[in-house]
């Protein structure tokens, strides 16, 4: 009777483990900008939720190079390429539905802001960037590119 109980108990934990795992992930792939300059893709490195971009609309400048993160305000980081920038960093999920406690570096202006990310009912992204308390920023909605 006892192993009945335990062996219960153990699939509910697991099922309930798998569902937060696979509620945690459905942030996961390429999602474009609410501009439609730049494609950007979500991953998983240990337990943080990152995003680089993959794709830019206009991926050469006015020289006809790749262009590079001018706006950086560290002379190392100006000459590094657009594409591949990692601009969403270490996210982790809460139990509340968003991705926390990470940060959004915005590549136009060289500025890094505090971030969340949640989910709308209609399946896009919503960006929250803010500085200080998340009641005063800004909110883009990107899409997801299938």
């Amino acid at each position: 009777m006892k192993f009945k109980i335990i062996f219960t108990l153990l699939t509910i934990f697991a099922r309930g483990s798998y569902s937060y795992a696979q509620s945690a992930d459905v942030i996961l792939g390429i999602w474009q900008s609410e501009h439609g300059s730049g494609r950007i893709q979500v991953f998983k490195e240990g337990e943080s939720y990152n995003g680089r971009i993959v794709w830019l609309k206009d991926e050469k400048d006015e020289s006809g190079k790749p262009k590079t993160d001018i706006n950086n305000p560290s002379e190392a980081l100006k000459s590094q390429p657009i594409k591949g920038l990692e601009v969403l960093s270490d996210f982790t999920y809460s139990d509340n539905g968003e991705w926390e406690g990470g940060t959004v570096y915005d590549p136009r202006s060289g500025k890094k802001y505090s971030c969340k990310l949640s989910l709308s009912g209609n399946g896009q992204l919503e960006i929250r960037a803010f500085k200080g308390i998340s009641l005063i920023g800004k909110t883009q909605v990107w899409s997801r590119v299938k």
